[in-house]
């Protein structure tokens, strides 16, 4: 070892930031800047798009109407059907691009951070979607229909309907939005600790005697922001794609 110390292994102190500044008694930290930044880059980019949309479009409107049919059409569509979807597109393309953008911060430089993978902001976005699940249950079916849908009530399943509605009534309340979240927060979370150990163990290694070691460890950098670059997406797509699941099981007639 070259320095005579560990190797500076990552943990959870990777995920910790000290705060830039303080705004009203609230401490404002790098992550905070680029959900932010994330927020204004959406906006922007589809008022940009769209703002003064042409009946022959520009390149930036063909890049936002392909990004905005895919999730219209891929996901939306594909779930509600286009009567029932169309009024949630909207929301679900700007929980797709949010999503996405938050989680390739990981590989820019000098951010180098997915939002993500701090576990407040997917339960932010986990609590709109159970928000509006709920609200549209209850709109859409009443009360006794919203208890029915949340259960799985059945007669037909006779003597085991008890056990049935007990274990369907927790997993829908408390099990869905949990694991809404939580897929999303420990993916980012286990992809960025693995690049960040790759990274770190690269230039760990060249500092060493063991420099071949080091070229291997740059290689699966490489291939780690490859990897992150395709889950990123994969993970802001189920996010959506569970939304809109959750909004069709509470549009749908419960028989």
């Amino acid at each position: 070892m070259s320095d005579g110390c560990g190797f500076p292994a990552p943990g959870l102190h990777s995920f910790l930031f000290k705060p830039i500044a303080t705004v009203g008694g609230v401490e404002f930290n790098k992550v905070m800047l680029l959900a932010i930044i994330t927020t204004i880059l959406v906006i922007g980019f589809f008022y940009a798009a769209f703002g003064k949309a042409k009946v022959v479009p520009g390149k930036l409107q063909m890049v936002g109407e392909a990004g905005y049919d895919f999730v219209r059409r891929g996901i939306v569509y594909e779930t509600l059907g286009k009567k029932e979807g169309e009024k949630y597109v909207p929301l679900m393309v700007s929980l797709f691009f949010f999503i996405w953008i938050m989680n390739i911060w990981s590989v820019i430089p000098l951010a180098q951070f997915p939002v993500s993978s701090v576990i407040a902001f997917p339960v932010a976005l986990a609590a709109i979607v159970y928000i509006l699940w709920v609200s549209l249950t209850f709109k859409r079916h009443g009360f006794v229909g919203f208890f029915k849908n949340v259960t799985g009530y059945d007669k037909s399943l006779g003597p085991v309907l008890p056990l049935v509605m007990v274990i369907e009534f927790f997993s829908n309340l408390l099990v869905r939005p949990f694991t809404h979240a939580v897929r999303l927060f420990a993916n980012m979370f286990a992809g960025h600790l693995m690049l960040v150990m790759f990274t770190v163990a690269s230039w760990y290694l060249l500092n060493s005697w063991m420099i071949p070691a080091a070229g291997v460890s740059f290689v699966m950098t490489i291939a780690m922001i490859g990897f992150e670059l395709f889950v990123q997406a994969v993970q802001a797509y189920v996010f959506v794609l569970l939304a809109c699941t959750y909004i069709q099981g509470a549009l749908a007639e419960h028989h």
